[in-house]
């Protein structure tokens, strides 16, 4: 690549820094990133303990602020406000004009709104994006009442806030059982619990109707689609969230949900790419979404398309699915494909602990015996384990003999491997494995 060659990344999330700083260790070109969000790259994941004072916003920076300038990636302050692909040119903030060679969008996510009466009131908001959380703070200095609608990750991470700061917390969730669209029955009952254990108001089967407002557009209330008032002082809309790429859609962009992209992340225009949230694969690699809005693969997509761009063309291939949350005191991990519904043709083993905090469910091919995914709750495992597992199609019964292995808890924390074994011994008997307790010497220092 040629040293002249510009370079303009809209977005400075994951996506679009990872793909800034890989272009620059392979190449010498000129780097723009532009961003209207925040001066510099942040952990959004990172958000909620700024807000519950567990650090501050200088702290999500993961790069000093000489960083920037030191690895002569440009940054820019602004919002792009229109492309004109035919010159090349970006306008920003509608006064200031910038040209590039090659464009990377990597512009996000916007949360969902879907036409309720009173959803742009004072006191409304999603948490996405670092406005969304100064407004946030500011709106709940004196929130006594908060209600959440919408049963997902942001959802259970805005009831965190607002419990940590003693704010009275309902939480309206259309499904069944929290986030039952993606965790089987007896994961998403676990959950609840828990969130109901930390004096949350968890309304299953309730949605939410309308906002109330005051003569000010203050939010003073909801109501739910059983007609039942609930006071409140601050809504947080948790309803997922939908590619940020509206203000493209007249610009001649190939755009469904978000904008179409082939396996090398471009798109229908030339020297026009886009990565991370906002982009949708016209042939999602076997297993994924057309749409994956997930820290990890706006990472990967990042570092595929600088290669690409540096004359090392990669198509994007994101590997075995994985994901982790934290719901309150309860870690998440998820490896490969567990549907919320076992599959014809797909056997599971499932293990849960006496007090219905901790949980272990595998997925594997009925015939072949082969390992397809794994949930685990409460119990911290290792990501490079179950991937080689579930890549090499590792047995049910080899993964169980050897499920230490994947274990990566802190030392002297107890250890369920012989409980689990234990459990898989008497529902599988035709394939007994071996089982015995762990040394404390072999689990200080394997």
């Amino acid at each position: 690549m040629q040293e002249d060659t510009h370079i303009v990344i809209v977005g400075n999330g994951i996506a679009g820094i990872t793909a800034a700083r890989h272009i620059r260790k392979r190449a010498d070109c000129r780097i723009t990133v532009i961003s209207g969000e925040t001066d510099y790259f942040f952990s959004r994941t990172a958000l909620m303990y700024v807000y519950m004072g567990h650090m501050k916003f200088e702290h999500t920076q993961p790069y000093e602020n000489w960083f920037w300038k030191k690895n002569k990636i440009e940054l820019i302050n602004g919002w792009v406000t229109s492309v004109d692909f035919d010159s090349k040119s970006l306008s920003i903030g509608g006064n200031q004009e910038l040209y590039y060679d090659k464009l990377i969008l990597a512009t996000g996510s916007t949360p969902n709104r879907f036409g309720w009466p009173g959803q742009d009131a004072n006191g409304v908001s999603g948490l996405y994006s670092k406005q969304d959380l100064d407004y946030i703070a500011e709106q709940t200095k004196t929130t006594k009442q908060a209600v959440i609608v919408g049963g997902g990750l942001i959802g259970v991470e805005l009831a965190e806030m607002f419990h940590s700061r003693g704010v009275k917390v309902t939480f309206l969730v259309r499904e069944k059982n929290f986030w039952d669209i993606v965790l089987p029955e007896e994961e998403a009952k676990m959950i609840d619990q828990e969130i109901i254990e930390h004096h949350i108001d968890l309304r299953l089967e309730t949605e939410l109707k309308e906002i109330e407002t005051d003569d000010q557009n203050q939010v003073v209330a909801v109501i739910t689609n059983s007609g039942e008032r609930i006071d409140c002082q601050f809504v947080g809309l948790t309803v997922g969230v939908s590619p940020n790429v509206s203000w493209l859609k007249e610009s001649g962009l190939e755009i469904n949900r978000g904008i179409m992209v082939n396996e090398y992340l471009e798109t229908n225009i030339p020297d026009v790419y886009a990565i991370g949230d906002c982009a949708e694969h016209q042939k999602p690699p076997t297993g994924r979404r057309p749409v994956e809005q997930v820290w990890y693969t706006g990472r990967m997509m990042g570092e595929t398309l600088a290669r690409t761009i540096t004359e090392e063309k990669m198509a994007y291939k994101p590997g075995v699915w994985f994901n982790s949350a934290k719901f309150f005191n309860i870690e998440y991990q998820t490896y490969g494909q567990v549907k919320p519904r076992i599959e014809a043709g797909e056997e599971q083993f499932v293990w849960q602990s006496a007090d219905h905090k901790k949980l272990l469910r595998v997925v594997f091919d009925e015939k072949s015996m082969a390992v397809l995914g794994v949930n685990v709750f409460g119990i911290r495992m290792r990501h490079e384990v179950w991937d080689d597992w579930i890549v090499n199609q590792k047995k049910i019964n080899f993964v169980m003999e050897h499920l230490d292995q994947a274990n990566f808890d802190p030392e002297f924390y107890k250890t369920y491997e012989y409980d689990i074994r234990d459990q898989f011994n008497r529902e599988f008997d035709f394939m007994t494995i071996k089982n015995t307790k762990p040394s404390l010497f072999k689990r200080l220092f394997a």
